[in-house]
């Protein structure tokens, strides 16, 4: 099973630069797409669905909020919208496909990076506050998706970096978005104390080994990179990662794909 992660930046730009041409030379059995700015509905009027898979979209009040989708071969037993949190699901950032041996979903994190301080809406709450209590919902449902028997892959875009490792100089010697203390130590709770798996780093636990490469930091894409996609796993999957690598010499967005292999078949 060939799981697929990438957020694009707009899903229409990303497929005029090419992404259903790749996309046809990777043999994905699932795709993860997070940010794709637009209607739900719109991907299916404008065609932007690659030959060979079902589509499954949520998207946001606004369409600056990103929206997430699932590009998948093989008819789920059953779609998730949301994860029952009001504002992360007014805004797209969740959706599940449930197969028959393990669910996958496709998640996408609040960016705050550049606009820590910026205010929205009525209640003084900068977007940095917006982006804290997203994770925190977020880390209560993956509380309960770990006590779980089902087994999950979790395709995230968490707009956070974990270890010095995973992030440029440059965020280590700033107050970035993305690299701060209590950002990292939220993935601590994840990684170390809840048991989630970090798939990637399963297998490759090479330094500068980065998927974003924001405008917002005015570096080059090799210097100024941060990892911050992820595929999160339970803990009773994790020995069936068999391969896994970051492309990073796509160009449809400032994010690069992470494409991971499991020993898991996905159909009935």
């Amino acid at each position: 099973m060939r799981v697929v992660s990438i957020s694009v930046n707009g899903l229409e730009q990303a497929v005029e630069k090419g992404f259903f041409d790749w996309l046809a030379e990777q043999d994905a059995d699932v795709v993860c797409v997070q940010d794709h700015r637009m209607r739900a509905y719109e991907i299916e009027d404008r065609n932007l669905i690659p030959e060979g898979y079902e589509a499954y979209f949520i998207d946001g009040e606004l369409n600056e909020h990103g929206g997430v989708g699932i590009y998948t071969r093989h008819f789920p037993k059953a779609i998730m919208y949301g994860f029952a949190n009001e504002q992360a699901d007014r805004e797209g950032r969740f959706i599940q496909a449930d197969f028959d041996k393990v669910s996958v979903a496709c998640v996408l994190a609040p960016c705050a990076l550049g606009r820590e301080e910026e205010l929205i809406g009525e209640d003084d709450l900068t977007v940095l506050d917006h982006k804290d209590e997203f994770m925190e919902a977020f880390g209560i449902h993956m509380q309960k998706t770990l006590r779980k028997r089902r087994q999950f892959i979790l395709c995230a875009n968490l707009q956070t970096a974990h270890h010095v490792t995973d992030a440029s100089p440059l965020y280590h010697k700033t107050d970035f978005s993305g690299f701060l203390p209590h950002e990292r130590a939220w993935l601590d709770r994840l990684f170390d104390e809840m048991g989630c798996i970090d798939a990637f780093r399963e297998i490759n636990k090479q330094s500068n080994q980065f998927t974003w490469w924001p405008e917002q930091t005015e570096g080059s894409r090799k210097k100024a990179g941060i990892r911050v996609d992820y595929h999160l796993l339970t803990p009773g999957i994790r020995k069936t990662i068999r391969d896994g690598w970051i492309d990073d010499e796509t160009r449809f967005s400032d994010h690069a794909p992470v494409i991971m292999d499991y020993d898991i078949e996905i159909g009935f």
